[in-house]
């Protein structure tokens, strides 16, 4: 039975990876590696720099593959998201005819494979034609890195975290601390400006860019930041947590 490995990575440090994943990534007869684009070539050359790095294996070897893209058009969110990972599920079927009778193959997952990547649910959807084994190995997440940089504590004592998006930001009120991912629509602009942020981009990386304050005092600075690092590195991977002010 093929086995497939999904390797939590980091963030974009390649001393993020652990012991584990190394461990992991060696066991692997084939590496994955998805090609996003030019203007997110960084990102596929995270791969190799890991992998070079860290990769002793003398029988493995690399395939990359091309990721499609979702259509951001589609009014219908859920249906876009779930036609893109329909297509993702076909050429990770493609993907495992690499893959040797017996062998392992490992996706290098940014971050943590259970937190906001949908690597395991994509996976999930070949278990009925295809039979495999599945090992998920975690990763340091943006969330540990964004907190590390401002040399904060993710909770406050006894009080919850909420995590949630850019698009669900606005629905109802905020507990006393959210954690904001993939907010491609600068939603914190929107929230009450008495609200303390700590804004962190690309963390982890030798790009890392941090902003923390009242959001009505910073909160035009990081949209401009963040239209200056796009338009620099052409994407842009960021994350923050708003706080209510003591």
């Amino acid at each position: 039975m093929k086995t497939i490995l999904i390797v939590g990575i980091g963030t974009g440090n390649s001393e993020h990876l652990t012991v584990q994943a190394i461990n992991a990534l060696n066991r692997a007869d084939v590496l994955f590696i998805p090609d996003k684009g030019e203007s997110k070539a960084d990102l596929a050359d995270l791969r190799r720099e890991i992998i070079a790095r860290y990769v002793t294996n003398p029988n493995s070897r690399t395939v990359d593959y091309a990721v499609p893209k979702r259509d951001a058009a589609n009014p219908d969110y859920g249906n876009g998201v779930d036609d893109w990972h329909a297509a993702l599920a076909t050429r990770f079927a493609t993907l495992l005819e690499e893959v040797p009778k017996d062998g392992h193959c490992a996706f290098l997952v940014w971050g943590d494979p259970g937190l906001y990547d949908s690597t395991i649910r994509i996976v999930d959807r070949l278990r009925s034609q295809h039979d495999f084994a599945v090992e998920i190995i975690p990763g340091i997440t943006s969330i540990q890195a964004l907190t590390a940089a401002h040399g904060i504590a993710l909770n406050r004592i006894g009080e919850p975290v909420h995590i949630t998006t850019g698009r669900r930001l606005s629905e109802g009120d905020l507990p006393s601390d959210t954690i904001v991912m993939l907010d491609g629509q600068t939603a914190f602009t929107g929230v009450d400006p008495d609200l303390n942020i700590f804004w962190g981009a690309y963390l982890g990386t030798e790009h890392e860019m941090t902003i923390s304050g009242r959001v009505g005092d910073v909160a035009e600075r990081i949209v401009e930041a963040r239209r200056l690092a796009r338009q620099q590195h052409g994407w842009i991977m960021d994350t923050y947590l708003l706080r209510h002010r003591d």
